[in-house]
């Protein structure tokens, strides 16, 4: 599950790039359209806006399976190793149950917008809130298997910390950390 779950993260990456560079090029053609021909592609607005959205989303499962959300863990990483096994199922449990009730709403709202169309594309509404249908449903599976991982005793203690105190406190320990593995293969 491991191995699947790092593929879908790969390949979530390309597909962020992907709808980032169609981002810039639709928003981009727009303004020179704009400007040079005083006229506009008119779907570009929305369909760049959709993928902001689903983006939006997406990332946020990069950063997940990554952790590297962002959050204060000062009184967590002070905790003996019990009460961070504790934490870290509380919160698993807890994350779990809200991603239920986000993938519950969502799928709620993408069948009431099934029939409804977008003003200039003419495509369902439901597509963006399929975002967090989506987001949800392989949120739910990456902290399954992050629970599955704790449950069996194949998390280290390392690991017990899901956030990161700041973006260059992450820095260091990823360098800390690729430092610490080549020493050990030596």
């Amino acid at each position: 599950m491991d191995r699947a779950i790092r593929h879908l993260s790969r390949t979530l990456e390309y597909v962020l790039a992907a709808a980032l560079a169609l981002m810039v090029v639709l928003v981009f053609g727009n303004v020179v359209m704009r400007y040079a021909f005083n006229s506009g592609i008119t779907v570009s607005e929305e369909v760049s806006r959709w993928l902001f959205i689903w983006s939006t989303f997406l990332g946020a499962l990069v950063a997940l399976r990554e952790r590297a959300h962002l959050g204060v863990d000062m009184v967590v990483a002070r905790l003996p190793a019990w009460g961070r096994k504790a934490c870290m199922l509380a919160t698993h449990v807890l994350m779990l149950v809200i991603l239920g009730m986000l993938f519950s709403g969502a799928l709620q709202q993408t069948r009431i917008n099934w029939d409804v169309t977008a003003p200039t594309t003419g495509w369902s509404m439901a597509i963006v809130h399929a975002s967090a249908v989506v987001f949800a449903a392989l949120a739910g599976l990456i902290l399954l298997n992050d629970l599955l991982r704790f449950l069996t005793g194949r998390m280290g203690n390392d690991e017990l910390v899901m956030v990161q105190e700041s973006e260059e406190a992450a820095q260091v320990e990823q360098v800390l950390h690729q430092a610490a593995r080549a020493e050990a293969t030596r």
